[in-house]
């Protein structure tokens, strides 16, 4: 199928082009957060031509959503408008349509199902009639359902026990873009911005097309946050409220544990979180966690040789991160406040937001690393300040980023985010050496250890790069 006008999605492109070929019945479940694009996937990659499409509307009643259900059905089927009490009788009404249609392929979208599912509106049991009954024993027949509403999507759907367990033929979890992709869609946006200020808006809007789309091309870089982030009437001001009650039922749990995670850079417990949230409930914590790992908010990971303390929870998302350190504190009203911001503070909020980055490009550096097809555990690893009985003293050491190697290999990772070529002082290689031998004995590791950069635009070379320079990543490379 020719699809115009997609940027990457290349995987996702390709399962649909499977289902759109096959001759069985299909139901496809596509979700993913709020603004990344799942709709416009879907109307993109079959060019708007529907058979049958509707959309559910946010905090709707039921009845206004049957009356809109019932006009897009009289519109695609040009027969007389009817009333519908229920939706078992508009999704009867939509089967007789259907069934008039003398097609090979009948292409049904039904987009935000989750706002169609209110209390006592019967939305599914009906839904899964039609299905169950009747479509999914429809030669050529495909129906696309969508939904932002991650909770309901993979309590009700992707994952339900009832009607739909095992029913849908494929679910695609729609990601945020990655540095690659966020650079093509600028492009096609006339947005002419180094590599360097494209990963800067990434730390920011974490890839989201919507928000990228918001860039105005002819406006400098800072002038265009403030005018989305601070100005009057910015439009992503209020989106971190409006992205929690759209995606998540519970979306005050959510929220509480987002916020919780965003202060403290390296994780927390799952026992830490419910003590430091005073919850009662572990089985309605465990359940956000997955979901919220599900959607790319946030990552768990062990710490290296600390199996102890069990799994780690560290937020992620760089779009509540940006929002949570200056959005949500400012106070007063400022609309060039980011253009005003003293360059430390946003040098400390840099060098964290681009460890994140880094995370969510580890394809990438492992492409650069030639290990694309190793087994790479990403993970963090610190340790105390000790003496050992013989006297002897260790620092205190950290690493934000091992990538621990099943080829006898271990990258500990150094990320740098600077306006130039980074230098390495002589203290500061001998300081990576004492934290490489610290590592070493504590850990006891049997692996080879590599001390590996990360950077925007490379190490300067001098006496004391020579032994980093082989094992470099730069922006260049997480940008392929």
């Amino acid at each position: 199928m020719e699809a115009t006008g997609i940027i990457g999605r290349n995987k996702e492109r390709h399962l649909l082009e499977q289902i759109s070929n096959r001759r069985d019945a299909q139901l496809v479940a596509i979700y993913g957060r709020r603004r990344v694009g799942k709709t416009y996937l879907v109307k993109r990659f079959f060019n708007e031509k529907f058979d049958f499409y509707f959309t559910g509307s946010y905090h709707t009643p039921t009845a206004v959503q049957l009356s809109m259900f019932a006009q897009a059905l009289h519109e695609y089927s040009g027969q007389p408008f009817q009333n519908f009490s229920n939706w078992m009788q508009a999704f009867s009404a939509l089967k007789d349509y259907l069934k008039s249609l003398q097609k090979e392929n009948i292409v049904v979208f039904l987009d935000e199902i989750p706002w169609l599912d209110v209390a006592k509106s019967n939305f599914l049991p009906s839904f899964s009639q039609f299905w169950n009954g009747w479509a999914s024993t429809c030669e050529g027949m495909k129906i696309i359902v969508c939904g932002s509403s991650t909770t309901w999507m993979l309590d009700k759907f992707v994952g339900d026990k009832g009607g739909f367990y095992g029913r849908s033929n494929r679910s695609i979890y729609l990601a945020p873009f990655t540095l690659n992709e966020t650079e093509q869609f600028l492009k096609s946006r006339h947005v002419q911005w180094t590599r360097f200020q494209i990963t800067k808006l990434y730390m920011i809007m974490g890839g989201i097309p919507y928000y990228l789309d918001m860039v105005d091309p002819a406006a400098p870089f800072d002038s265009n946050i403030d005018a989305l982030f601070f100005g009057f009437n910015a439009p992503l001001k209020n989106e971190y409220d409006f992205l929690f009650r759209t995606l998540f039922k519970n979306s005050q749990l959510y929220r509480r544990i987002v916020e919780l995670l965003s202060s403290k850079n390296k994780g927390l417990t799952q026992i830490e979180i419910k003590e430091l949230l005073k919850l009662s409930d572990g089985g309605e914590l465990s359940k956000a966690l997955v979901n919220l790992q599900k959607c790319d908010f946030i990552r768990a990971y062990h710490q290296y040789g600390d199996k102890k303390r069990g799994v780690m929870y560290q937020l992620t998302d760089l779009f509540s991160l940006f929002h949570l350190r200056f959005v949500d504190r400012l106070n007063g009203q400022d609309e060039h406040y980011w253009t005003n911001l003293d360059d430390h503070t946003k040098d400390a909020w840099t060098g964290y937001a681009f460890e994140m980055v880094c995370l969510h490009h580890i394809t990438q550096i492992k492409e650069r690393l030639g290990i694309r097809g190793v087994l790479t555990n990403a993970c963090c690893w610190q340790a105390k300040p000790q003496v050992d009985k013989d006297g002897t003293s260790w620092k205190g050491a950290q690493v934000d980023l091992l990538l621990n190697r099943e080829d006898n290999i271990i990258n500990l990772c150094e990320m740098k985010f600077s306006k130039l070529e980074y230098v390495i002082t002589e203290a500061y290689h001998q300081h990576l050496e004492e934290r490489k031998a610290t590592f070493l004995h504590h850990t006891r590791a049997k692996k080879s250890v590599v001390v590996t950069f990360i950077t925007t635009h490379g190490l300067k070379k001098n006496m004391h790069s020579d032994a980093y320079l082989p094992h470099q990543v730069t922006l260049d490379h997480l940008f392929q």
